[in-house]
């Protein structure tokens, strides 16, 4: 389960960046990013540039990714990652579903499902994580 969890954010995360980039055309105004074209951009009144920019780099795609992918880490070496991530992204996954009901939040909700399971169920089988520094008997 937690495998599963790992590899849908790591996807969610991917798929939004990569989709900002290219689907939505972001990556036309990377000129403008990296020649301080957005550095004294006003927040309430952005420019496409701008709007482009907070879309893909500045999104959250690519912490998702770093979450995914730590998720995915952690489960390789037995750790049982910390209920706080899972409950975090359900939090933020409600949120999303209120706000934008048309975007594929079910399918993030599926992954913190799976993450909040897996994290249960590892706890149950296994309170302490292997590797944590105990003498081995």
């Amino acid at each position: 389960m937690l495998k599963w969890a790992g590899w849908i954010i790591t996807l969610c995360g991917t798929a939004h960046t990569i989709g900002a980039l290219t689907v939505q055309k972001a990556a036309r105004h990377a000129g403008t990013w990296f020649s301080g074209g957005l550095w004294s951009e006003d927040l309430a009144d952005m420019s496409a540039a701008g709007s482009a920019y907070w879309l893909s780099l500045a999104s959250f795609g690519i912490p998702l990714i770093l979450v995914g992918l730590t998720v995915l880490w952690l489960d390789r070496r037995g750790i049982t990652p910390p209920a706080f991530i899972a409950w975090t992204l359900t939090g933020w996954t409600v949120v999303d579903a209120v706000v934008l009901p048309f975007t594929p939040w079910p399918l993030f909700a599926l992954a913190c499902a799976l993450l909040l399971i897996g994290i249960r169920r590892a706890r149950r089988g296994d309170p302490v994580p292997r590797g944590a520094g105990l003498p081995q008997a």
